[in-house]
């Protein structure tokens, strides 16, 4: 996503909005495995919620996973 920058004097200048990622391991008490995922802050909160091997799941079947 892009945006501006607006300093005090109304300057704009172009800026990136980048996600919040996270290199992070998780543990997959199905298989006995750790894996290390690069997920955003937002996908953390899903994980905790839905649980790592329903994610897993979900995100080979969309294929959004290399594995």
């Amino acid at each position: 996503m892009t945006g501006n920058n607006v300093s005090h004097a109304k300057n704009r200048t172009k800026r990136k909005f980048y996600p919040n990622l996270q290199t992070k391991k998780f543990f997959v008490p199905e298989t006995g495995e750790t894996v290390i995922l690069k997920v955003s802050a937002k996908a953390i909160r899903t994980i905790d919620k839905k649980g790592i091997a329903a994610v897993l799941a979900e995100a080979k079947s969309k294929g959004n996973i290399l594995i």
